[in-house]
């Protein structure tokens, strides 16, 4: 039985992974014309929330971050994808890896710049954990 349940988790893991892809335009950068890094930080979160909730199905809050690394600064004019996939699954809570993809918009290949952690618990109407399946 263990097998099917990790099967059927594996199966929504994969289900669940999500792509983004943006432009970094000037409104979005900061005194060095590179992405402003709270903006980053949204949009992860984002990302994050949308692969969570992809994966059970349940209302969800983010309760924690973890390991963000700005690896690379991202220049205006270039092209982003962020990619969320889970990699922790509780039983009330999960963690979602969040990395973003730098392009130049002219040139082929991409680099990985920032990744990090999102950690999400599934509440319940009174804003209490509940199990992120039924049982």
């Amino acid at each position: 039985m263990c097998s099917n349940v990790d099967d059927v988790i594996k199966q929504k893991i994969e289900q669940s992974v999500t792509h983004v892809s943006k432009v970094v335009f000037p409104t979005t950068t900061n005194h060095h014309s590179t992405l402003f890094g709270g903006t980053a930080l949204a949009w992860m979160d984002e990302v994050s929330f949308i692969t969570a909730t992809r994966f059970c199905r349940k209302r969800l809050v983010t309760v924690s971050t973890e390991k963000i690394n700005f690896t690379h600064p991202i220049p205006s004019g270039t092209i982003v994808e962020l990619v969320g996939k889970v990699i922790r699954v509780g039983r009330t809570s999960l963690t979602v890896n969040v990395s973003i993809f730098l392009e130049d918009m002219y040139a082929e290949g991409r680099e990985e710049v920032i990744h990090g952690q999102f950690n999400f618990v599934a509440i319940d109407d009174n804003g209490k954990p509940t199990p992120l399946f039924e049982q």
